[in-house]
């Protein structure tokens, strides 16, 4: 018995050993998109090998950054104008010819719009499923993910050569930025041509990123029209916080679909989450139900958001919120 549990221990030990991860950095050319950082760290529990793409034009600033970050090996360094606007298309080959040259077992990366758009593909190439907003590693091969909008946990076992997975940031603990000294190689491949980014236009705000906030206020259809999200704008700028939406009060046209948190948008954790309005249907709470403290606000004393509130106010938000924005005046 003692050499059986020997024996699988040391199988154990060298499956650890022969694991190496690609993570797909996120950025703007510019500056890294945090969540990567989470998607490292996650990388991190498969083994001590980790190497990250950084792929764009004139991104030198986002390779000396991400050599930097504790826990990755290796920076691969792709520039070509081919790869403006990171597009699925173009960066597939080239995470396709890395993975061939170092023969990485796992490749990942965070489940923003950008993940999602770009693994499914990197996966069909390689033959292998995909595996969708991990929240847990469990070892090598078995990896957790929420089902039916995080009401249950599912855990899956994964038997492909190549395990190629999307990370739910709000799980994993985002990578220390100094302590790295990462080696830069570049890797190339031919570009492909069949799409072309032309551009993008982004709305600019002075108010931090939404996935990346520490504080959250968010409205519902409770709010009635896109005007008076400017009572969120005015308590969120006192707060230093981000400001989100519930699907239907994108659905509703009060605000563009950037701002919607929940399962068909982005997923937050922030320290401080505030509800304004929002009744709470499951496909939002699965947005925002891992807030450290959530407050809700809404006129119906019955509604499910304050099931899950640390502190709920039955109120009119109409009079609530210059009342908060005042008091935080002060």
């Amino acid at each position: 018995e003692m050499r059986m549990a020997l024996t699988r221990m040391l199988s154990c030990c060298l499956i650890i050993l022969f694991q190496s991860t690609l993570v797909v950095a996120e950025h703007t050319n510019d500056k890294l998109t945090p969540l990567t950082l989470n998607a490292i760290s996650a990388a991190r529990k498969l083994g001590d090998d980790v190497s990250c793409l950084v792929a764009g034009t004139g991104c030198a600033k986002v390779v000396e950054e991400v050599s930097k970050v504790l826990g990755v090996k290796k920076v691969l360094v792709a520039q070509h104008d081919a790869y403006r606007g990171l597009l699925p298309e173009e960066l597939t080959p080239l995470i396709l010819a890395s993975q061939k040259q170092f023969q990485f077992t796992h490749i990942c990366a965070g489940a923003s719009a950008f993940g999602k758009n770009l693994l499914p593909r990197v996966a069909a190439k390689l033959d292998v499923a995909p595996l969708s907003d991990i929240i847990e590693i469990k070892s090598p091969d078995t990896f957790v993910r929420t089902i039916y909008a995080g009401n249950a946990l599912s855990t899956v076992k994964c038997n492909d050569p190549v395990k190629v997975f999307t990370v739910r940031a709000t799980s994993f603990e985002a990578a220390p930025v100094e302590g790295g000294s990462a080696t830069k190689e570049e890797v190339t491949s031919s570009p492909v041509g069949v799409s072309e980014w032309i551009e993008q236009n982004l709305t600019k705000s002075d108010r931090p990123e939404l996935t990346s906030a520490k504080v959250v206020v968010s409205g519902g259809r409770g709010l009635k029209s896109g005007d008076n999200f400017k009572l969120l704008y005015d308590l969120a700028d006192k707060l230093n916080a981000a400001v989100g939406a519930s699907r239907a009060a994108v659905d509703a046209g009060f605000v563009p679909n950037d701002l919607q948190v929940g399962q068909t948008g982005k997923i937050v954790a922030p320290e401080l989450y505030i509800a304004v309005g929002i009744s709470g249907a499951i496909q939002h709470l699965a947005g925002m139900k891992d807030s450290k403290t959530i407050v809700a606000i809404n006129k119906d004393p019955e509604a499910p958001i304050f099931q899950v509130a640390d502190y709920g106010l039955v109120a009119d938000l109409f009079k609530a919120i210059p009342e908060m924005t005042e008091a935080l005046k002060k």
